[in-house]
């Protein structure tokens, strides 16, 4: 049973994992617009570079682990 309702997380398809990453930057654009109200400057601006730089280095491993696994 457990295994059923696993299956339903995982990563099967470039479709897929497009849409995963893409839901990761809008989260990140807004948890970076976030930081540019709480703290105003140089130091929110650095904070909010931060947030989608981290989505594009787990969207390439995401993507990689998608054609890797599936492309064999």
């Amino acid at each position: 049973m457990f295994q059923r309702i696993a299956r339903l997380f995982v990563i099967k398809t470039k479709f897929e994992a497009f849409l995963v990453i893409y839901g990761l930057g809008v989260g990140s654009v807004a948890r970076g617009v976030a930081y540019l109200e709480q703290y105003p400057g140089i130091g929110g601006w650095l904070l909010f570079g931060v947030c989608p730089l981290a989505v594009f280095i787990a969207g390439g491993a995401i993507l990689d682990s998608v054609e890797r696994r599936y492309d064999e």
